[in-house]
């Protein structure tokens, strides 16, 4: 194996959009999940739609894959892969796509500390930087990339740091109705693919996701300042389920 490629800080976060083919083999997708899980450990449920993701700070952990189902014609099966190493998560696409999966969409990104989380708890900032997943009960999941608006009249990074301070506690605001009802992944994808954030939301209801992103697109920072990639909508299952579901049992 190459040697390892890792973030100094927090980890590298993949996901996979796949569709299945005549050559796709269900075992050995569950194959290459497994041996990209190595001995992962569980992890448990947050409850906060802010931050609240279970955490183990041990950062030598095996990388976490969550596999679910897509719904819609953009993919059949979709990939969350997050550790520390960059090459550990390229050996699980190339896995992936030896057992007959088709990448059709894909995301880089890597977890990340906001500028404006200073003065967060300490056990808040582990959480960011190196969550466990899934969180339990929460099979709803939605992913998103977005950016900040550059344009002539309203440019995000033309506003003083206070000023997108203020607007980003006000979005987070919004973000904590969702207690219990969802849990948010943000990470960082500036310099590594085409949008700036990645967004992975897990639900406990599809409506929930809905809900969320519906409502906090009224905070100022998204009405003036958002731009939004392609969502894709799925199913949180292990692999086997997955697999199934998909109907390559």
């Amino acid at each position: 194996m190459s040697e390892a490629l890792a973030p100094s800080v927090g980890w590298g976060v993949l996901h996979l959009f796949c569709k299945i083919g005549p050559r796709s083999d269900g075992e050995a997708i569950v194959t290459a999940v497994k041996a990209a899980q190595g001995h992962q450990r569980g992890g448990g449920a947050g409850d906060s739609a802010d931050t609240d993701i279970d955490t183990d700070t041990d950062t030598d952990t095996d990388t976490q894959v969550v596999a679910f189902s897509v719904l819609g014609h953009k993919a059949d099966l979709g990939v969350m892969a997050i550790g520390p190493d960059f090459v550990r998560l390229r050996l699980l696409q190339g896995a992936l796509q030896t057992a007959g999966l088709e990448v059709v969409s894909s995301y880089v990104s890597l977890t990340e500390l906001s500028e404006y989380s200073q003065g967060l708890p300490e056990e808040h900032l582990q959480a960011r930087l190196y969550p466990r997943l899934p969180p339990a009960g929460k099979r709803a999941i939605c992913f998103y990339p977005m950016s900040k608006r550059r344009g002539e009249t309203d440019n995000w990074y033309g506003l003083e740091f206070e000023e997108r301070k203020r607007l980003m506690m006000e979005h987070g605001k919004s973000g904590r109705r969702f207690a219990g009802r969802i849990v948010q992944l943000i990470t960082g994808s500036t310099g590594l693919d085409d949008f700036e954030w990645g967004v992975t939301l897990f639900g406990v209801h599809p409506d929930d996701l809905k809900d969320t992103v519906y409502t906090m697109r009224f905070d100022e920072a998204s009405t003036r300042f958002a731009e939004f990639g392609p969502f894709f909508a799925g199913i949180v299952g292990s692999i086997e389920e997955v697999v199934a579901q998909v109907g390559l049992a």
